[in-house]
């Protein structure tokens, strides 16, 4: 039955927030607002993944409208470095790689296999230094070479690696001297003369049980200057510059034997591009 005008109503009160109302024009604006800036910020968000997609993927070639240079057009970008896939050098000569071709990764990887050759154990004894540094120079560069070699490795410096005046170590006692190439560079290149630069990490000491010069690492960039022949890359000059050196890693060190052993079971790279 309907409610007459003289029988009592119950009328209910919301509270102020719960009270509904018409979205008018000034609450509408700050929404389209917030979503404007919204689809802004998304906008650039993809564009700068897309951009950096490519530097995101290891190894991954840059475009080639960007001259393979580093930032800042100084020089190779550090991908210039990476492997080529072309095959290494086959021959060898008193066991050092020869025979690279005439191409700035030719260049590259005699500089690499040069710098090995030149931190070896057979740089301190005077026959092996000798042959290696034959093997390796230009002759026009060859007696210049030598004599300052020689002088490097005087009978004083090799005495402060433990070593006698012949480059030998003490009895039970293993010399270790040991290079690895960690990139190169070209630095001056041109079709008859370059200059590459071979950042390097080595191993220099006596590993044995009473070794007065314990194995150490050391960090450094050695400079080579090279002639093309006719038919090789050949030495005629070098300089060597400290680091970079990273910062030592939190690891326990080998023992003396542990060092020996792993000089002798772990044998030598031939480095190519």
């Amino acid at each position: 039955m309907p409610l007459s005008d003289d029988q009592p109503h119950t009328r209910t009160r919301l509270p102020v927030a719960e009270q509904t109302s018409p979205v008018t024009g000034r609450q509408a604006r700050p929404l389209r607002t917030l979503l404007t800036i919204l689809g802004i910020v998304t906008l650039l968000v993809i564009a700068v993944a897309i951009a950096n997609r490519d530097k995101a993927v290891p190894g991954r070639t840059p475009a080639a409208s960007s001259g393979d240079q580093a930032p800042g057009g100084n020089g190779p970008a550090a991908d210039h470095t990476a492997a080529s896939g072309q095959q290494p050098v086959t021959t060898t000569a008193n066991g050092i790689a020869t025979g690279y071709p005439h191409t700035d990764q030719g260049a590259q990887s005699a500089a690499a296999n040069y710098a090995v050759a030149l931190g070896s154990t057979d740089m301190f004894r005077p026959d092996t230094r000798h042959t290696i540094l034959a093997t390796l120079a230009d002759p026009t560069t060859l007696p210049t070479l030598q004599s300052r070699l020689d002088q490097a490795f005087s009978p004083e410096t090799v005495a402060r690696f433990g070593l006698d005046a012949q480059g030998r170590a003490p009895k039970g006692q293993v010399f270790v001297s040991r290079i690895v190439p960690v990139g190169t560079r070209t630095t001056n290149g041109a079709d008859t003369a370059t200059k590459v630069d071979v950042w390097c990490t080595g191993l220099y000491g006596l590993a044995g049980e009473d070794s007065t010069v314990p194995v150490s690492q050391d960090w450094y960039t050695l400079t080579v200057t090279m002639r093309w022949t006719g038919s090789d890359w050949k030495l005629t000059d070098y300089s060597r510059a400290a680091g970079p050196a990273p910062l030592p890693g939190d690891q326990q060190a080998a023992t003396a034997k542990e060092i020996a052993d792993a000089v002798q079971q772990f044998g030598g790279f031939r480095y190519a591009r």
